[in-house]
């Protein structure tokens, strides 16, 4: 997929911003703080209805404004050319268009665009509690997957429902019993599917992580990781088996639950664990391996898209290059000269760049970002 062009109005610190891209690397420096992550954010909220850099739309409104608008024009194989925008207003949300038609529901969005991005925040996939880990899974498999994300919102459904019978006062402990069946049933249902979509999808994820790891890293650790769901799950257990098994848990915890007045088992308590030569990461790793497998994780992503999808993801990439020594960036600029999809790089010069990435092509374009904001694209002489 390429974004040949994008615009902004009122987005971030972007007042009035067009912008026309090259479709291999772009580069976009300047100093801090001059919206150089706020223009690769705009694309990553066109992808995934959401930003990267700020968890709350209100942040992402330029101070002054009460909305803001972002339309980008695309091509790729499946839609040869077409059109995606999005506008924003306080009090009445934002409202997606493809080619000027409304999407109904905001999960319609995902998918259409495939989108990885590679931040500075990533370490928090490693360092922080399993929603991180959860929420990066998700989001990768939903873009890979619409029926994924079909079953994610439908099992959230049924999560509020059920909690709100749990949550009950004054009910009769045989009466709530059987107002909770009929949701038993539902959750147990919709969870297998999630988890057996996760089982299938990490089983085919390892062998990118390896490769990426050894890739970025130049050393023979190995690293994998350990999928931990509602309960060890038989090697070839179909989603019926998986079924069973998390209806006899819910049995199994009814007064646990009753007590806690939650949904305390299921998908949405998942985690990954992390391991380099079977040593779990969380606990033993140092700095900079957290650093490498965050690292290896997006790539990796970014491979089994590349493999998977009929159209090539776009690579974001925010401020990575200043925290790797000059070899790892020698290996990440030769892996994006030789990817064939659309890459956007932000950075404060291109210094680290030099001698390895050539702008002096059609293919690859260098922008520098100064006060205004004023987004201009540098000659390669």
């Amino acid at each position: 997929m390429i974004v040949n062009s994008i615009r902004l109005e009122n987005f971030r610190n972007h007042e009035a911003t067009e912008v026309n891209f090259a479709p291999g690397i772009n580069l976009i420096t300047g100093r801090n703080g001059m919206g150089k992550t706020n223009l690769i954010d705009a694309i990553h909220y066109l992808c995934m209805s959401r930003s990267f850099a700020t968890s709350s739309d209100m942040y992402v409104v330029r101070q002054g404004s009460s909305g803001f608008f972002i339309e980008a024009q695309l091509s790729g194989s499946i839609r040869s050319a077409f059109g995606l925008s999005c506008s924003y207003s306080r009090g009445e949300g934002k409202k997606f268009r493809v080619n000027d038609s409304p999407l109904e529901r905001l999960s319609d969005l995902i998918g259409i665009v495939p989108v990885v991005v590679l931040s500075p925040d990533d370490k928090r996939l490693t360092n922080e509690g399993p929603a991180e880990r959860r929420s990066f899974l998700d989001a990768m498999i939903s873009q890979v997957y619409r029926s994924y994300l079909t079953d994610l919102l439908e099992y959230r459904r049924i999560i509020r429902q059920r909690n709100r019978l749990l949550s009950m006062r004054n009910v009769r402990p045989d009466l709530l019993r059987i107002q909770l069946e009929p949701w038993n049933q539902q959750l147990a249902k919709s969870g297998a599917k999630i988890i057996e979509r996760r089982r299938n999808v990490l089983a085919r994820f390892a062998r990118f992580l390896e490769d990426s790891y050894a890739l970025i890293s130049g050393i023979g650790l190995k690293p994998s990781f350990e999928y931990k769901t509602i309960a060890p799950v038989p090697e070839g257990a179909d989603e019926t088996h998986i079924a069973g098994l998390f209806a006899a848990l819910i049995e199994d915890n009814h007064d646990k639950e009753t007590e806690r007045q939650m949904t305390l088992f299921g998908p949405h308590r998942d985690d990954l664990v992390f391991y380099l030569d079977g040593m779990e990461l969380r606990k033993f790793g140092s700095q900079g391996q957290h650093r490498l497998f965050a690292l290896a994780l997006k790539l990796a992503q970014l491979a089994y898209f590349s493999d998977t999808l009929d159209d090539l993801p776009v690579f974001l990439l925010d401020d990575v290059f200043g925290d790797l020594d000059p070899a790892k960036v020698k290996v990440l600029a030769d892996m994006l000269n030789a990817h064939t999809g659309q890459a956007f790089i932000t950075a404060a010069n291109q210094t680290p760049f030099e001698g390895l990435i050539p702008f002096d092509t059609a293919r690859n374009r260098h922008f520098s970002v100064t006060d205004g904001p004023q987004v201009s694209p540098v000659s390669a002489g």
